[in-house]
């Protein structure tokens, strides 16, 4: 078993993974001043390399300074001073790992109150019910709008591997922008980016190649894909195994398999569908499907929080799984795995019935954990969700104010 787990990984780029343990995306929000990355997110990923990862990914940084999934976001763009994110780098590699950079756009999925725009491939809002408020309404994107945002992937991917990051994952899952275009529930539009599977998946497929155009050969370039939308008549497996395949001649490194959205968040484990009521590796029964006709490694991530459940992944042919909460709580715990021990500690589980706020919370949880671990302290699991709720949403407040200043300031060329 240790073997396995412990052995490396080479890429097509010539990139060699020194295990098979992913540090999967989560969402930091912990931006400091001009949606830099500052000294929390150091000392953060500081205490992930030193546990033994072979690979951090980062939080999801984004392309577009006017479209961010949260007021605190990150921004790698034309104008953004590298020095900070070179400092991430040096904090990401300092435990002998690789760390690459998730690179996004949020689309529709955009708080009501954000400044700047909200884009899709459709006017279609996020459906929420009660809580679809939360949300802006977007207006569909213009051919020049896709153009301009696909030389924006390129543009921070480029910056990215100046700034030292070993590879970028464009992020095509959980309802952020590109997944939007490869949804048929989302993606009305009947121009060349509608309609049949290979005009939903053309604007990914500009950014991989974009972006793989952009950066060196020996730079990794990976995408994370949903295996499935977890919504009747939406994106699903055998639409994802199609992508991958297209995907293949265009020098992908790996494919990240998750799924769900907001709108049915089976990410964290709380999808309106039945194929993830498991209560590890979420997507297991359908990565075991692509993974005989993947011609891309594939890396899983959703609920990995054992040894012996990781282990399981690997076995179904699975090249890297992914975790991200087990991390959050245990940023140690694959040199716990090389010992022979288990996280001594789990995440309180949320169990309201309410899936969008349940899903809220356990980010908010998350969250909470990461700044722990960014202040120093040991994360505390046991927190009650509504109260990690409810510190989240202050420090939203004051970071959208200080968001919505820094877009009106003047920003010269980096």
């Amino acid at each position: 078993m240790t073997g396995e787990l412990f052995s490396p990984l080479h890429l097509r780029s010539g990139q060699v993974l020194k295990n098979r343990i992913a540090k999967a995306a989560m969402e930091e929000n912990m931006a400091g001043d001009g949606q830099l990355p500052d000294e929390q997110l150091f000392t953060l990923y500081r205490q992930w390399a030193a546990g033994g990862t072979g690979l951090l990914i980062t939080g999801n940084v984004m392309v577009h300074a006017e479209a961010l999934t949260g007021p605190a976001g990150v921004v790698l763009d034309e104008r953004a001073p590298l020095e900070p994110f070179t400092e991430w780098t040096e904090a990401g590699k300092s435990g002998g790992g690789a760390i690459w950079m998730q690179i996004n756009h949020p689309g529709r999925q955009v708080a009501s109150g954000m400044p700047g725009v909200v884009w899709g491939p459709s006017d279609i809002g996020v459906s929420l019910g009660k809580h679809s408020s939360r949300f802006g309404r977007p207006t569909a994107m213009t051919a020049q709008q896709i153009d301009d945002t696909v030389t924006r992937y390129a543009v921070t991917a480029h910056r990215a591997e100046k700034a030292g990051f070993d590879g970028v994952e464009i992020h095509a899952a959980h309802g952020y922008l590109l997944s939007q275009f490869l949804s048929p529930l989302v993606n009305k539009r009947t121009d060349r980016w509608g309609g049949p599977l290979e005009n939903r998946a053309r604007m990914l497929l500009d950014v991989v190649r974009a972006v793989r155009a952009a950066v060196s050969p020996s730079f990794a370039v990976a995408v994370k894909l949903n295996s499935a939308d977890f919504q009747r008549g939406g994106f699903d497996a055998e639409d994802a195994r199609q992508v991958i395949e297209m995907l293949e001649p265009l020098g992908v490194d790996l494919v990240e398999l998750s799924g769900g959205s907001y709108e049915s968040p089976a990410m964290t484990g709380r999808s309106t569908d039945t194929r993830t009521r498991a209560r590890e590796a979420y997507f297991l029964d359908l990565a075991e499907d692509l993974v005989t006709t993947s011609p891309i490694p594939l890396m899983l991530t959703g609920g990995i929080t054992r040894r012996g459940t990781a282990q399981k992944v690997l076995d179904s042919g699975v090249a890297v799984i992914g975790m991200g909460t087990a991390l959050a709580v245990t940023p140690d715990l694959p040199d716990r795995w090389r010992g022979g021990r288990e996280a001594d500690r789990r995440m309180r589980p949320v169990k309201w019935s309410d899936k969008a706020l349940a899903s809220a919370a356990s980010m908010a949880q998350v969250r909470h954990q990461m700044r722990r671990l960014a202040r120093g302290s040991r994360p505390r699991p046991g927190t009650h969700p509504a109260i990690a709720l409810v510190a989240e949403q202050r420090r939203q407040r004051t970071a959208l104010r200080r968001y919505r200043a820094w877009l009106t300031e003047p920003r010269g060329a980096a």
